[in-house]
């Protein structure tokens, strides 16, 4: 396994000169958000409040589920592709792996988000440490269509033992980044979640390299 800087550095190799189309799929992801986050202008008579919140917290829950957390995935896997293959196509893979095999990416990271939100309401730590253990789960997803939703973050689980630690520190080294992301209003986050996320394809490039492909197989 390489250090944080050369995965930083193996990223920002992939990056060089493809910026442009990654920041391009960041700003549609963006607009998607702010789209569903726009208040509806609400009713004047009080009685009618109730719904109204009712309906938008489902409406929000359903958008999550069915697009944007898909989307998330597409995004991860488009730069996987990038990574992988140098295809800096990232806006139209996002879309494109989004879509391909839906219900099968829907419904296994509807469970991988369940158990994570199950583990979270041990403590707030369970949360965090099954959140990178089954962090490899969209790549998974994707490339083994094979591989049933169920298993595919318990694949992702025994992937991880003992290198969750290791991605948590990578994450880490980025809060830098972070903090000069808030300072500039939140567009730095334009630049630093493919920053990121591409870091992140190395790291899972290098764990199956490691342990072979047969270990996502088996």
């Amino acid at each position: 396994m390489r250090t944080n800087q050369e995965y930083k550095n193996a990223a920002l190799d992939r990056l060089h000169g493809n910026w442009a189309p990654a920041v391009l799929a960041m700003l549609a992801l963006l607009f998607l958000v702010v789209l569903m986050l726009v208040p509806m202008e609400l009713p004047m008579f009080i009685p009618l409040l109730i719904p109204v919140i009712i309906c938008s917290i489902g409406g929000s829950f359903l958008f999550r589920v069915f697009l944007l957390i898909p989307l998330e995935a597409g995004a991860a896997n488009a730069f996987r592709l990038l990574y992988e293959n140098r295809d800096e196509r990232v806006p139209e893979n996002m879309f494109r792996i989004t879509f391909s095999n839906y219900v099968h990416k829907v419904w296994g990271l509807f469970l991988m988000n369940l158990k994570i939100i199950l583990w979270s309401l041990l403590l707030i730590v369970p949360g965090i440490i099954m959140a990178y253990a089954y962090s490899m789960t969209p790549y998974i997803l994707d490339e083994h269509p094979e591989i049933g939703a169920w298993d595919a973050s318990k694949r992702s689980r025994e992937m991880m033992k003992g290198h969750k630690l290791r991605l948590f520190w990578l994450d880490l080294s980025f809060i830098g980044w972070f903090l000069l992301s808030i300072l500039t209003l939140g567009i730095g986050f334009l630049w630093l979640i493919p920053y990121n996320e591409v870091s992140r394809v190395a790291f899972y490039n290098d764990l199956k390299a490691q342990q072979g492909e047969a270990a996502v197989m088996e």
